[in-house]
Formats: structure tokens, C-alpha cells, sequence
């Protein structure tokens, strides 16, 4: 079932990824999700860089992770991280790039938490 469902993510990644695409203006947010952690990351295509990146390991959120409880709200606050580290470097535009996944729970968590702390998607 495992292999499956990651089969079916892969499918749908690589058919988001034919129309989204990061630029220098307006670069790509991506989000990845393992079993206990949320990674997300802003990215240039073009130049293949990354430009800003966030996890739920972040030593940034250490201290407001340990009083969080559950998932949704550790990727809310991977969001609002990401998007303040993005908005010092002076981007305010992105891309939402759901990496196959669902746009709900966590996905759904931290793209809300950008866009709370001030990036348009």
C-alpha cells in the first residue's frame, strides 16, 4: 500500500511540475512531509538555487516547538519561519508547490502560515 500511494505521489508531483515553475521574480515554495518532520524551501529554477529554507529541525523553533503539540501546528509555524526568512531576503511573491501531496493537514498548515506572516501566494 505504502509503495503504491508513494507511486501515486509521484505521478501527481511530476504533473504539478510541468506547470509550476519558480522564477527569480516569483520562485517556487516547495513543502515536503515525512512521517514526523516538514521541511519547506523556496526555490529558483531558473538558477537552480535554494533561496530560503525551513524545517520543523529548525534551531529557530526549538523553543516554540516544544510547547506545541501536533503536527498541523509544528507546520504552521514552519510557514510563518519561512515566510519571514523570505521577506528579508525582499521576496514577497511564491509559488505554492504541494509536492503531490494533498492541499490539507499539514500542507494546508504551512502554506496558511505564509501567507499569515506576509507572503502572496
Amino acid at each position: 500500500m505504502i509503495k503504491r500511494n508513494n507511486n501515486l505521489r509521484s505521478r501527481s508531483k511530476t504533473r504539478l511540475r510541468k506547470k509550476i515553475s519558480g522564477t527569480s521574480e516569483m520562485p517556487r515554495l516547495s513543502v515536503y512531509r515525512s512521517l514526523n518532520q516538514i521541511y519547506a524551501q523556496i526555490i529558483d529554477d531558473s538558477t537552480g538555487n535554494t533561496l530560503v529554507a525551513a524545517s520543523s529541525l529548525s534551531k529557530e523553533l526549538a523553543e516554540e516547538l516544544k510547547n506545541t503539540k501536533g503536527k498541523i501546528s509544528k507546520g504552521k509555524l514552519v510557514g510563518s519561519l519561512v515566510a519571514k526568512k523570505a521577506l528579508e531576503k525582499k521576496i514577497t511573491n511564491v509559488v505554492f508547490d504541494r509536492n503531490g501531496y494533498r492541499y490539507h493537514g499539514r500542507i494546508q498548515a504551512v502554506a496558511e502560515g505564509a501567507r499569515e506572516a506576509g507572503l502572496k501566494f
